[in-house]
């Protein structure tokens, strides 16, 4: 007979009883049963009391329940956020998003509200693409470590298919020769490609079950690869580029790779779209600009060899000794200069025995070479000058100037 008191009795013991099973556990984040064990209670709780709704007259109502409810959700999504956001690894980050998803539908078809719930999944999808940045920072820093810097040989016909399934790429000049033969690119290029598949499947993962339009899911992919593109592997390959001890070689097969990756990148956007169906051309969809990175690192390379080539230039001019006041000039060329001159040579042999290097103008390594000799020779003029416009250097004689002619003469020649 004690109806209305055992009502809110009720009422108030559910409240605190409720309060306890959203009281997440302070390691929660460490382990996905940790999030399992959270979950179940709560769905358990909101089961009971929606049975309960159902089978009795009046001893919970609507109102109450949402209200309860109302609480409960903007308690489990403080939670979450919190946790969540102390994770690092992207397959829990990846299972955690698959419970939510289980918990948001299973509370819905007991008719809760749960939006929210799939709006703080986008938030956690911004993380989780982070957390895969991270990790593909890593691979993408362990294959440039590893990889030789020079062109991939090829014995036979299997190891040929091999890597043009690995890596889109069509030469009817290459194909003909006999074997063995060389790919113009190292290792890293098929690697960093598949690598960068393997992240647009990974990205793809955690669209999935989140009842988002085709349009959303290219979008959130494409915005994921643009970063990995010009944050990452922009990020990896400007190390690799700006490392104390890379030599002129490895430079210029960087210039070789960042082109074959740069071409490749339209196969790239087809298999986003392949994925997704949702063409290119529509009007919302997020470009894939990343691809500019390749260029980025083509150019710092470029500029890094030039470098490089004008500091030795300046090694070989510190060991000029003219004696300006010399009353015959020698016999030949100062041996300074015979030495820069043959180093030179050398190293711009580097870039015509490159593969497809037969004819210089054509190809990449053939531009850059000769953009690279355009700039040591401007560098080595304008030091000669430097060196007899000294201050230090007071008087000339004829002789001086006359050997000084001749170093001259021998750098034209």
């Amino acid at each position: 007979g004690a109806r209305e008191t055992f009502e809110s009795y009720y009422r108030k013991q559910r409240r605190k009883q409720a309060r306890l099973v959203l009281q997440p556990p302070s390691n929660m984040h460490e382990t996905l049963d940790g999030y399992r064990k959270y979950f179940n209670q709560i769905v358990g709780f909101f089961v009971v009391e929606d049975h309960i709704l159902h089978t009795t007259q009046g001893l919970v109502n609507r109102t109450y329940l949402d209200e309860l409810w109302e609480m409960a959700l903007s308690k489990t999504i403080a939670a979450l956020r919190t946790h969540s956001s102390y994770c690092s690894d992207p397959s829990l980050v990846l299972d955690l998003k698959n419970l939510i998803v289980l918990f948001a539908d299973t509370l819905q078809g007991y008719g809760f509200p749960v939006n929210q719930l799939f709006d703080m999944l986008l938030e956690i999808q911004d993380q989780y693409s982070e957390t895969l940045l991270k990790k593909w920072s890593g691979v993408f820093r362990n294959i440039l470590d590893s990889d030789n810097y020079s062109p991939i040989p090829v014995s036979n016909e299997d190891v040929y298919k091999k890597i043009v399934g690995q890596f889109p790429f069509q030469d009817a000049e290459l194909e003909k020769q006999p074997f063995p033969k060389k790919f113009p690119f190292s290792e890293f290029v098929p690697k960093v490609y598949n690598q960068i598949k393997e992240f647009i499947y990974a990205c793809l993962k955690f669209s999935e079950d989140l009842h988002l339009s085709s349009t959303e899911v290219d979008d959130m992919i494409r915005k994921s690869t643009n970063l990995l593109l010009t944050r990452t592997l922009s990020n990896c390959l400007q190390n690799v580029i700006k490392r104390r001890n890379v030599g002129l070689t490895e430079l210029v097969q960087i210039i070789i790779n960042t082109t074959h990756l740069e071409k490749s990148c339209k196969f790239l956007e087809e298999f986003i779209t392949n994925i997704t169906n949702v063409l290119p051309e529509t009007v919302h969809t997020t470009k894939l600009y990343g691809t500019t990175t390749f260029k980025d690192a083509r150019h710092a390379a470029e500029e890094e060899i030039y470098t490089n080539l004008n500091q030795k230039i300046d090694q070989f001019l510190q060991l000029a000794d003219y004696d300006w006041m010399a009353l015959e000039p020698g016999s030949r060329a100062s041996d300074y200069l015979v030495d820069l001159i043959g180093f030179l040579r050398s190293t711009f042999a580097v870039f015509t025995h490159l593969p497809g290097g037969v004819d210089v103008h054509s190809t990449m390594s053939g531009k850059v070479a000769q953009t690279a000799c355009m700039s040591a020779c401007k560098h080595l003029a304008t030091s000669l000058l430097q060196l007899l416009l000294e201050a230090e250097v007071r008087q000339l004689s004829l002789g001086a100037l006359q050997q000084f002619n001749l170093d001259v003469e021998e750098c034209e020649r």
